[in-house]
């Protein structure tokens, strides 16, 4: 033990002056920084933008708002747990689709939605099919596919928060907004 002691004793000075067998280079200076003051960055105001995307005839987007007229409407209902468009809703999707064709750089978003009822994945899937079966409807009637899309809400934006049939009957819809509105 003494012996591995005594021969740790003189190894151990010449294994650190054997490391560093170039002298340490010269500490060099830092780079430089540059003094900078902020400056006001001015952006332009948000605008909102019109309902009208491109060559609309003014009296068309007048009927989207006019209460008398049936494009106003923009809601199409559904049965308890089912994504059938009924034959009371036909008309209304019939309008719509005549008022896409005609004013073919309109867009539109159809919001599945479905009652609190069901687990939250389900009443996704359900709200999108709700919302496929409204824009398929339009596409039969000429709507062109770049013109309508669908999405899902589910349950997250109830109409209606009581727990009623008329109530739940109210959240089981497909919502149909045009550009600008969403």
């Amino acid at each position: 033990m003494r012996t591995l002691l005594v021969t740790l004793a003189i190894a151990l000075p010449l294994l650190i002056s054997g490391c560093s067998s170039q002298p340490a280079a010269p500490e060099q200076p830092g780079a430089g920084v540059e003094d900078r003051k902020p400056t006001a960055i001015t952006t332009p105001p948000v605008v909102q933008p019109p309902i009208s995307t491109g060559n609309v005839d003014p009296y068309d987007i007048a009927e989207l708002k006019n209460p008398k007229s049936i494009l106003s409407k923009r809601n199409v209902f559904f049965d308890f747990d089912m994504y059938i468009v009924k034959d009371e809703f036909k008309p209304l999707i019939e309008a719509h689709a005549k008022f896409l064709v005609k004013n073919p750089k309109m867009k539109m978003l159809i919001q599945g939605n479905a009652d609190e009822r069901g687990s939250r994945e389900y009443n996704l899937a359900l709200g999108g099919k709700r919302s496929e079966a409204v824009k398929k409807a339009l596409l039969l009637l000429g709507a062109k596919e770049d013109q309508v899309e669908s999405v899902s809400l589910g349950e997250e934006k109830p109409r209606c928060t009581d727990a009623t049939e008329e109530c739940w009957a109210q959240n089981r819809r497909g919502d149909m907004l045009y550009s600008g509105e969403y």
